[in-house]
């Protein structure tokens, strides 16, 4: 039988991506670590991780162990839960995943509801940029996640836990306000010759730019990099480009400084969705009852 310790360096290795990482949040030396891995892959006859210069990649087989050690390691967690709930009074827990924007415009009010209901619960927030999150609720390293999906992007199998669209978010396109496409009609074909300022390939706003231009038949110049959305929205002020941004982080742009415009043709928007487990415990559940969308426009 696998040690459920060596399994848990696994998974603090998956989601880390790095040992030296893994190491630290298990209060771990990172030849300590090492040599608990190489236990494990020895104990299984098979190599779990390759190691690189930029951190490590989990093999075929250790992406296989990892799903079921997400699961045995959130099993482990209720069964401590409910032991030291049988035997004292434990407070209630909240811990919740989101990105950057959502944690802006939709988490505040709805913590701030919950903690007033519940003013004994220990409520906590982490950063958490998509796709990633899933396995820490199958873990119970979090109780909900708040994740996205962009056009052109995909979403990641749910791998039994229950995922729930929150609302779709129209993107918008933002150019400085003295641009020659800031009034009047446009077509993408009159967007192919700008700059862009978006993220880095991979970022979702990156593939859904390229995504979209792909549609309409344009190459785009992305010019700056940036996954960031205030330093995007700096960024097109100055008059360096334009962008692609979400609706709900537009609730304070300077209208005098920039021209939002909604996009011809197609209707684009990133759908923002909330991610637990399929018997979430009442403070999940009431969390989810108080995701209220931010208004769009």
């Amino acid at each position: 039988m696998l040690d459920p310790a060596r399994l848990r360096v696994l998974v603090e290795i998956g989601h880390a991506g790095s040992i030296s990482a893994a190491a630290a949040r298990l209060a771990f030396t990172p030849s300590a670590l090492s040599q608990q891995l190489a236990k494990l892959e020895r104990e299984l006859g098979c190599r779990l991780v390759e190691r690189g210069p930029t951190g490590v990649t989990l093999t075929r087989q250790g992406k296989v162990l990892l799903r079921h050690g997400e699961r045995v390691l959130g099993e482990l967690r209720d069964a401590e839960r409910a032991v030291r709930a049988s035997i004292e009074t434990v407070p209630e827990s909240l811990s919740i995943g989101t990105f950057s924007s959502a944690g802006k415009f939709l988490v505040p009010e709805a913590l701030a509801a919950l903690r007033e209901r519940h003013p004994r619960a220990q409520l906590s927030l982490v950063d958490i940029e998509p796709p990633g999150g899933y396995g820490l609720v199958t873990s119970r390293d979090l109780d909900v996640l708040i994740t996205h999906r962009y056009p052109g992007g995909t979403l990641p199998s749910d791998n039994g836990l229950h995922r729930k669209r929150l609302l779709a978010d129209p993107l918008r396109l933002v150019l400085p306000a003295g641009h020659r496409l800031a009034h009047g009609k446009f077509t993408w074909r009159d967007l192919g010759g700008e700059d862009w300022i978006s993220g880095a390939h991979g970022v979702p706003n990156r593939v859904c730019l390229e995504h979209l231009a792909t549609q309409a038949g344009i190459r785009p110049h992305v010019a700056y990099e940036t996954r960031d959305y205030e330093v995007t929205l700096a960024l097109v002020t100055a008059g360096l480009g334009i962008s692609l941004v979400p609706v709900t982080v537009l609730g304070d742009v300077d209208c005098d400084r920039l021209a939002v415009r909604v996009l011809p043709g197609i209707k684009p928007a990133r759908e923002i969705f909330v991610v637990h487990r399929k018997r979430p415990p009442r403070l999940v559940a009431e969390l989810v009852g108080l995701l209220t969308p931010g208004r769009a426009r």
